[in-house]
């Protein structure tokens, strides 16, 4: 038996990746193994999947589990984007920012950022790349991507999500949602999470589940057949099938059967919102000066504005990540198994960094 090679007591504060697997998804892969299932997904966990999907997404949602969000995201988009199209998207996006160009090395497509302040897209930021189309000397655009929640910590309502459908849809756009992590995004709208996807006019979903306990495994969701095509092919063309696929869509069914996918993302909210509110008072008692926030805390991140000098003094105890060290703004992200200790810790650890007034 192999002995643990980590202190599995110490948590950070650098990604929701880091977390482990949840309980409830060890012991789903447990019962999912022995015996034999039909591979490639042809077995009674996928099946159950669909099913389960479709409580929460309606009726005619079809799902595709894969093993990780950039291919998620990638074979959503191939789906929808003709070889010549191009996809409208923020500036700040996932596709555009941290999957080593995969959307336009693998996918063959080609992204068209846009500039947000807190990266999300409007119908009229839209229209400024929603353009030449049948002009041969561009790309054509086919598609808008956003992301729920943000890569900034931000939310979309789902009347904004709307607007965009209509907007890109009256475009000959389809819509694509990164929802790496929809269920924090659910948790903090407090609602099902079709009603910002499928009621909203989103025609296809990359579904998130490694931020919120899983071991591995995502999922394409499509919620409009009409417009994404050749998902099956592409899948196994991007090398996102798994021979084994009952084990990822046994988790997706321990995240989503019940509440569990919920649970775990209201966690992770609480427990921002008590890291925000705890230096907030820290602030306002003068206990500490030189810390500030660069965006609402809506979910999982904050996003604040940190000297350099007392960042390196925090990471003696705690990792997390610069977002833009230009500014020295980090980015704090808590997860489903963060606890409350953990952050009050990590408040003291910011504290004893930073001077008073």
């Amino acid at each position: 038996m192999t002995s643990a090679l980590h202190d599995s007591s110490v948590r950070h504060f650098a990604s929701d990746n880091y977390a482990g697997a949840h309980p409830e998804v060890l012991e789903a892969m447990a019962a999912a193994n022995g015996g034999h299932q039909s591979a490639y997904g042809d077995d009674v966990y996928t099946a159950r999947l669909g099913e389960v999907m479709r409580v929460h997404f309606g009726e005619r949602a079809q799902v595709f589990p894969v093993f990780n969000g950039t291919g998620a995201n990638v074979l959503s988009l191939q789906s929808v984007v003709p070889r010549w199209g191009a996809v409208i998207t923020a500036a700040s996006a996932h596709i555009n920012t941290d999957e080593c160009g995969a959307p336009e090395r693998v996918g063959g497509l080609k992204l068209l950022p846009v500039a947000t302040p807190d990266g999300k897209l409007t119908p009229e930021l839209i229209a400024t790349e929603a353009y030449g189309f049948g002009d041969v000397h561009r790309a054509e655009p086919h598609a808008v991507s956003i992301t729920q929640s943000t890569e900034f910590g931000t939310l979309y309502t789902p009347e904004e999500i709307a607007a965009i459908a209509e907007y890109a849809h009256s475009q000959g756009l389809a819509l694509h949602l990164d929802g790496a992590r929809i269920a924090n995004a659910a948790a903090a709208l407090n609602l099902p999470l079709r009603a910002f996807t499928t009621d909203a006019g989103v025609d296809v979903v990359s579904f998130g589940g490694t931020k919120n306990g899983l071991v591995f495994g995502e999922a394409v969701v499509v919620l409009n057949p009409e417009r994404a095509h050749g998902v099956d092919y592409l899948r196994k063309m991007n090398m996102q099938l798994a021979s084994k696929l009952r084990f990822v869509s046994a988790q997706l069914i321990a995240l989503l059967e019940g509440d569990l996918w919920l649970r775990g993302a209201a966690h992770a909210n609480a427990m921002a919102a008590r890291l925000r509110a705890g230096l907030e008072a820290k602030i306002t008692a003068g206990e500490i000066t030189g810390l500030s926030f660069a965006q609402d805390t809506q979910v999982n991140g904050i996003f604040a504005s940190l000297p350099a000098a007392a960042a390196e003094k925090v990471r003696e105890s705690f990792r997390f990540y610069d977002w833009d060290a230009s500014l020295e703004q980090v980015r704090w992200m808590t997860a489903f198994d963060t606890t409350e200790a953990d952050v009050d810790a990590f408040i003291a650890a910011i504290a004893e960094a930073l001077p008073a007034r």
